[in-house]
């Protein structure tokens, strides 16, 4: 699948930051049982690799990707895992060369029209605008939507659940990233029924 057909699977994209690699399986059980078969698992904690290759293992109808890729190393250890998709915070030279030889699919970060315009030189059109809230949130993606008229964007970062509706009616939106969907409090209290309900809840929600 290539990264469009990734993020029209559904609007929310969970972003999951594990520590606990027990958590791993349930807590995806209980994404995809609330309609949200698509989850990245950044790799910011020693676990992240092992949580991808167990959820990858006890859900074959899930699409697990690694996000987080911030050295070209990474995007090897992340298809040796299995990974189906990769996410990085930003572009480099680097991290472009490595998507191109690598085994599953990228979605770049960028937060400036110079770095989108350095993306789509590189072959991407379709991007993670990050920070969202702090690049400027709906009103950015508004902007970059008449210099940008061919390129997509599944904006991750510091979006609500008050604020999802509004980054999703945007027609440059494909689908947005949030943690909202599996908060750490019910993270830790193992409330598996109550992250399904989140996600639930996510999945339904309207896209332009």
């Amino acid at each position: 699948m290539n990264i469009r057909e990734i993020l029209g699977i559904a609007p929310v994209i969970p972003v999951l930051t594990l520590s606990d690699l027990a958590h791993a399986v349930p807590l995806a059980e209980a994404l995809v049982g609330g309609g949200l078969r698509v989850l990245e698992i950044t790799l910011r904690t020693p676990v992240a690799i092992g949580c991808l290759e167990a959820i990858r293992k006890a859900l074959p109808d899930a699409i697990v990707g690694i996000g987080t890729l911030t050295r070209a190393v990474d995007f090897a250890a992340a298809g040796r895992a299995g990974a189906q998709f990769g996410v990085t915070p930003g572009l480099t030279p680097e991290l472009a060369a490595a998507a191109r030889g690598a085994r599953f699919p990228l979605l770049p970060g960028v937060m400036t029209p110079t770095e989108v315009l350095a993306a789509r030189l590189a072959g991407f059109n379709i991007l993670k605008l990050f920070p969202a809230h702090q690049a400027g949130g709906v009103e950015m993606l508004r902007a970059l939507g008449a210099p940008f008229p061919d390129v997509l964007f599944c904006p991750t970062g510091g979006i609500t659940r008050a604020s999802a509706p509004e980054y999703l009616a945007l027609p440059n939106v494909v689908a947005i990233g949030g943690s909202w969907v599996a908060p750490r409090t019910l993270i830790d209290a193992k409330d598996w029924q109550g992250i399904e309900a989140l996600a639930r809840d996510a999945a339904a929600l309207k896209r332009s």
